[in-house]
């Protein structure tokens, strides 16, 4: 147990330490946040310190290097988590500088999830010890599907990064579904005796640090710095623990929010205009229809939780 509460513990104070810290820095240094919403109560939220991922990043890495040390399995996790993060950062940097909800352009993001998502497929391939079968649900049999692998491995991990990232989008609803899925996989790692238990206990620890900052009203966001690197953990996590299928399940949040992104845009194109929900990703569809944005995100943690619920007595 000293392997969860530990780590869990100490990324818990590191962030809440941190942001007395860096809420006031990055609104000194103007890295504020820059609302296009058609939705009122969004457009108050413009200079919103953004970029509170930081806070995340460095206590999930102190706690992920300290027990990769003699838990190898950590440091993909540490690398996609750090390397999706990073490019949110710079994501988030272009954004602030510019003044605008711009930052990379959309083929320069998609070259750096490429690169990375092919980094850590190269490693699973060729340097891990684990390898690409799948753990089915409720058989708990393992299956090989050959070169399809590598294809699911693209699909899952770009998938989860954006669909991490379009969830970030309200008051603590990216860090609250997040750390339910965190919890599902930690307790599993924790059934199957998995030395990443520290690394996700960590990250659960940042997590409910955040939210200390990142709850409605939110004094910080996490912006792309912290959602892409959450949609890499979730993702690289899943793959050590050979349970990249269960993300469909647990992470429905994050699919539904990429989904509803993809089919609003193909519709608006093919039908000239017309749109399917009132807008997209599909929290602001809710929110439109005369939800609250604290009912939205209670909503939306509360499926993921039954969710994980559910998923585990599947594994």
């Amino acid at each position: 147990m000293l392997e969860v509460f530990v780590p869990m513990i100490v990324a818990f104070f590191i962030v809440v330490l941190l942001g007395p810290v860096c809420i006031p820095l990055l609104r000194r240094l103007k890295m504020g946040n820059t609302e296009r919403e058609y939705i009122k109560e969004h457009k108050l939220k413009n200079g919103t310190p953004s970029m509170g991922g930081i806070m995340i990043l460095i206590a999930f890495a102190a706690v992920g290097f300290f027990f990769a040390r003699k838990a190898p399995h950590i440091y993909p996790i540490i690398f996609l988590t750090l390397g999706f993060g990073i490019l949110g950062f710079f994501d988030d940097l272009l954004k602030a500088l510019k003044r605008s909800s711009d930052g990379l352009k959309a083929w320069q993001k998609m070259f750096g999830q490429l690169f990375l998502t092919t980094a850590f497929a190269v490693y699973m391939v060729k340097f891990s010890d684990i390898s690409l079968e799948l753990r089915i649900p409720v058989t708990g049999a393992f299956v090989d599907i050959s070169w399809l692998a590598i294809v699911l491995l693209y699909l899952a991990v770009l998938g989860t990064v954006n669909g991490a990232n379009f969830t970030d989008g309200l008051d603590g609803l990216a860090t609250s579904v997040t750390l339910a899925i965190a919890a599902f996989f930690g307790i599993v790692a924790m059934h199957l005796s998995s030395d990443i238990t520290p690394a996700i206990a960590g990250m659960m620890g940042a997590l409910f640090g955040f939210l200390m900052f990142n709850v409605h009203p939110a004094k910080i966001f996490m912006g792309d710095t912290g959602s892409l690197a959450l949609g890499g953990f979730v993702a690289s996590t899943a793959y050590i623990l050979q349970m990249p299928l269960f993300i469909l399940l647990v992470a429905l949040i994050y699919l539904a929010e990429v989904l509803s992104v993809m089919l609003q845009v193909g519709y608006f194109k093919m039908t000239g205009g017309k749109r399917i929900f009132r807008m997209a990703p599909i929290h602001h569809h809710y929110e439109l229809g005369g939800w609250s944005e604290v009912k939205v995100v209670a909503v939306f943690t509360t499926v993921t939780i039954f969710l994980s619920i559910f998923a585990y007595f599947l594994v």
